[in-house]
């Protein structure tokens, strides 16, 4: 378990989701690829953060998807 691992990615998250709500694929694959490198830079191995969250891309997906707040009505 890696708590260095999913520090980062809350960390990564919270300064780089847009705050739009999407589910478009190619969106979501380019964040996950853009938090991997951005791990990557920071020392973190890819294995300790999908150790801990499983697939990344679902996080992300999730997150986007379940914003709190929105959009007034």
């Amino acid at each position: 378990m890696s708590t260095r691992g999913i520090n980062f990615l809350d960390r990564w998250m919270a300064d780089h989701l847009p705050n739009a709500i999407t589910d478009d694929t190619m969106a979501i694959l380019y964040l996950v690829e853009e938090a991997l490198e951005a791990a990557e830079r920071e020392g973190i191995r890819p294995e300790e953060i999908t150790d801990e969250v499983g697939s990344l891309f679902e996080v992300i997906l999730d997150a986007m998807q379940n914003r709190e707040g929105g959009l007034a009505a």
